[in-house]
């Protein structure tokens, strides 16, 4: 099980996130279509969930990867999604 995650920080003032689910897809771990959706119904903006549109924050997917973007003055943090994605590996390990 391991997730590969990068920053990229682009001059718009936009930060991405790169979730590389390769390797888990390929072990047949990890389904990317129901962790998209996991993490558009746990992140969290402000203390608040199903906040994403509100705040500019979009959650694309490629076949094995997961972007997340979002403005930089939002000051999201890489450490929210590596939390989410540990709990949904643990939650998904187990059923």
């Amino acid at each position: 099980k391991f997730i590969a995650f990068t920053m990229v920080k682009s001059k718009k003032s936009t930060v991405k996130f790169v979730i590389d689910c390769s390797q888990p897809v390929d072990d047949k771990v990890l389904d990317v279509a129901s962790f998209e959706k996991y993490l558009n119904d746990k992140i969290k903006i402000s203390g608040k969930t199903n906040a994403l549109a509100a705040n500019n924050v979009t959650i694309t997917r490629d076949r094995t990867k997961i972007t997340v973007a979002s403005p930089a003055e939002l000051g999201f943090s890489k450490r929210q999604l590596k939390y989410l994605s540990k709990r949904y590996l643990k939650k998904t390990a187990t059923s």
